[in-house]
C-alpha cells in the first residue's frame, strides 16, 4: 500500500479521513504517524555520546515558565536494573534493553531558588505538582521521538511508580522529586506494529467538549480495533472476578483494569516527600 497521509491515518485510527490529502507523507508528520512501541531490542549498544545527544534533545522540550522541572536517572548498574526487573517479572524488556532511564518530576530546584535567593515560597500546592509532572512527561516525550529519529525503539514504563517508594530509595531521590516513568531504549529487534488510537470524534472537541454518541463510538472503536488485534482469551483480565468475555475490546480490558485500585498510596508518598498538595 503507497503511504500517504490519509492511509497513514486510517491505519492508525481505523477510520478513513478527510484530512491529509493536501501533505505529503515525508518526515515527521509520516514519523509520528507510523510511530509504535518496542519491548524487543537487539544487542547493540547505545554509546554514551549518543545518549548525551538524545537527553540534549529530550531537556530541550518545552517548559512551563522556564522552570524545568524534570531530571533523568540514567540506570546502568545491572544489579539495580535487576532489582527494578525483578518487581515487575511481566517486563524482562527492563532488564533487557541496552539502556534504562527513569524520568522525574524534579520540584527541588524551584525551592532551592527560593532558598538561596531569600525569597518565600508560598506556592506549595497542587499545581506545583502538575507542572513538575508535565514538565517531566514533556522531556520523556521529546526524547522518545529524538531516540525513534534515530532508529531507536522505546517502552515507557509507568509500573515503576507501583514500587515507587523502593524504587526512590533505590536511585536516592531527594525530597521534592518523584519518578513518573522508566523507559527502555535499545535498536529494535522487530518492526512492533501501529497501535490504533480512538478516533478522533472521541478526543477532539470543536468550542466545546461535546459527549454526543461516545457510547457508540467506543463500541465501533472496540470492534476495529478487535478486528486488527484480538486480545487472546488467555490474556483477559480478571477472569476470576469477570469470567471469559465472548467479546473483549478496548473497552471491556480498560474496565478490568481500573476494577481495583492502584497506587493509592501515591498521595502519602508525595505528601512523606515534602509536597503539601494543597
Amino acid at each position: 500500500m503507497t503511504k500517504t497521509i490519509p492511509t497513514l491515518i486510517e491505519n492508525r485510527f481505523g477510520v478513513q479521513p478527510e484530512a491529509g490529502a493536501e501533505q505529503a507523507s515525508v518526515g515527521q508528520l509520516t514519523t509520528l504517524l507510523e510511530r509504535r512501541t518496542h519491548r524487543q531490542y537487539t544487542e547493540q549498544p547505545i554509546e554514551d555520546d549518543l545518549l548525551d545527544v538524545l537527553l540534549a534533545c529530550g531537556l530541550s522540550a518545552s517548559s512551563k515558565s522556564d522552570l524545568q522541572q524534570a531530571s533523568v536517572v540514567i540506570i546502568d548498574d545491572v544489579v539495580t536494573r535487576a532489582e527494578i526487573g525483578s518487581w515487575i517479572p511481566t517486563m524482562p524488556w527492563i532488564v533487557q534493553a541496552p539502556r534504562f532511564l527513569v524520568f522525574c518530576a524534579d520540584h527541588s530546584r524551584t525551592r532551592l531558588a527560593a532558598k538561596l535567593r531569600k525569597k518565600p515560597f508560598p506556592n506549595d500546592n497542587v499545581d506545583q505538582f502538575m507542572n513538575a509532572a508535565v514538565d517531566a512527561a514533556l522531556v520523556m516525550q521529546t526524547f522518545i521521538l529524538a531516540a525513534e529519529s534515530v532508529g531507536l525503539g522505546c517502552c515507557p514504563i509507568s509500573e515503576v511508580r507501583s514500587h515507587i517508594e523502593a524504587l526512590s530509595e533505590l536511585l536516592a531521590l531527594p525530597d521534592y522529586v518523584f519518578p513518573i516513568a522508566g523507559l527502555c531504549v535499545g535498536y529494535p529487534a522487530r518492526a512492533g506494529y501501529v497501535s490504533m488510537r480512538l478516533p478522533q470524534a472521541l478526543t477532539v472537541h470543536r468550542e466545546r467538549y461535546s459527549v454526543t454518541d461516545q457510547a457508540n463510538l467506543i463500541d465501533a472503536y472496540d470492534r476495529a480495533r478487535d478486528a486488527r488485534f484480538s486480545i487472546p482469551e488467555q490474556s483477559q483480565r480478571e477472569i476470576d472476578r469477570f469470567g471469559v468475555a465472548e467479546f473483549y475490546g478496548w473497552s471491556e480490558d480498560k474496565a478490568r483494569q481500573y476494577s481495583t485500585p492502584h497506587r493509592a498510596g501515591f498521595l502519602a508518598y508525595l505528601k512523606a516527600r515534602g509536597f503539601a498538595m494543597e
